[in-house]
């Protein structure tokens, strides 16, 4: 439950004024976000509230020239929970925006409330795709990417680069984990290659042992995994001594920093593909990485960077508008308005659908000064969520799923 301290957070600064639409331009902004405490998912949730602190942080909790109440509320990673905390934010703590939430199966089930409630929805993490893509909600926009807009280009390159032929396919068997699976399969066979096997696991799973069992002998395998089952997963497959015999292909949160800190040689010689490494060039990213170390002792990823990418746009829409969040009409407006050239991540802008159109990044789990990180190979430039694809074509078919997208 969100607490009667955290809905009061910021108010003194109210109570002086003498009017209400005083109050109203000059209280703070009120920022809610949804994370994830415990459970599978936690890891994640945990990290996106620390990047977007840090950015609160480096303002001195301060956005176009208004102070920030910044008040933060647990979904448990459960789809009914997360729309009770998101009517608490709305409805109790008066939010003028919603950040978050961690997962695509939370989004999906929140989204349609604050799409009637007329609430900005700043997504920094989840993924699902039909959120810009067949499901418009005008109140929405992202700052992470579509479940499949990394493993577009992972796909080709796979095929075309590293010249594999037969993968075989594991994931998480939620939305996230199917359509990463399926944005992969689409374009790795379209670039020749042919996927063999696919496999499932439930998000909670405790050993993957009967699935690694079924692997085979392909040439690679393709593993989507969120939050720590990545970690998991890759200590019992090198165990199983399958490392030195099959390459795996990792999304990106499967080999995330957020977890990539806890992994060992299991990690090793790992290629996947993602709009974020903490191992990014640039003044911006030095600076990000080198903050939220000193925050919280371990390197950035796909969670924490998304949420600072949400700060990032939150405050270039806000100064476009004088700071007046209560405007909704022109906040949202300014907000699908958004470019950022100095985003850690690199250069990023909206699609007309609410969603980035940025970097992906093929990258190379290393052990450089002791860390392991996700070295940059490769980087294809501007990379939208309709791949290569004509974008009204690409929605005319269902949305991606655990069906063969290639026959859609």
């Amino acid at each position: 439950m969100i607490s009667r301290r955290q809905l009061v957070a910021g108010a003194g600064a109210v109570l002086a004024l003498p009017s209400a639409r005083a109050i109203a331009q000059a209280g703070p902004i009120r920022i809610g976000m949804l994370t994830v405490k415990s459970g599978a998912l936690a890891a994640g949730g945990r990290q996106m509230e620390d990047g977007f602190r840090l950015f609160l942080s480096e303002r001195a909790n301060r956005i176009a020239g208004r102070e920030v109440a910044f008040v933060v509320a647990d979904t448990g990673g459960q789809p009914a929970l997360a729309k009770t905390r998101a009517q608490e934010l709305v409805q109790r703590a008066g939010v003028h925006v919603v950040v978050g939430p961690v997962a695509a199966f939370e989004a999906l089930a929140i989204n349609d409330y604050l799409q009637e409630a007329g609430v900005p929805f700043l997504c920094a993490s989840a993924a699902a795709e039909d959120l810009t893509q067949r499901r418009i909600n005008p109140w929405f926009v992202r700052t992470s990417s579509t479940s499949a807009q990394p493993c577009h280009p992972l796909g080709e390159y796979v095929a075309r680069d590293l010249g594999y032929k037969r993968i075989v396919t594991i994931a998480d068997d939620f939305a996230f984990g199917q359509e990463q699976t399926a944005g992969f399969q689409r374009a790795f066979v379209a670039s020749g290659g042919t996927v063999v096997r696919k496999l499932w696991s439930p998000l909670n799973v405790a050993d993957y042992g009967s699935y690694i069992a079924q692997i085979g002998e392909p040439d690679a395998v393709f593993a989507a995994f969120a939050g720590a089952n990545g970690l998991r997963f890759l200590r019992q497959y090198a165990e199983y001594g399958l490392k030195q015999k099959i390459p795996i292909i990792g999304a990106m949160t499967t080999v995330d920093e957020g977890v990539l800190h806890s992994m060992g040689d299991e990690a090793l010689g790992i290629v996947s593909a993602g709009w974020y490494s903490a191992a990014l060039p640039g003044d911006a990213n030095r600076r990000f990485v080198t903050e939220l170390r000193k925050e919280t002792g371990v390197d950035p990823g796909f969670y924490s960077a998304g949420a600072y990418s949400a700060g990032l746009a939150l405050e270039n829409a806000l100064q476009n508008i004088d700071g007046k969040v209560e405007d909704k009409q022109a906040f949202m407006a300014a907000l699908r308005k958004v470019e950022i050239a100095d985003d850690p991540r690199g250069p990023w802008r909206l699609d007309s659908y609410g969603n980035p159109i940025q970097n992906i990044y093929i990258r190379k789990t290393e052990r450089k000064d002791g860390r392991l990180v996700n070295t940059v190979v490769k980087t294809y430039e501007n990379v939208s969520q309709f791949w290569t694809y004509n974008a009204e074509a690409f929605l005319s078919a269902p949305v991606y799923s655990r069906n063969d997208p290639t026959k859609l």
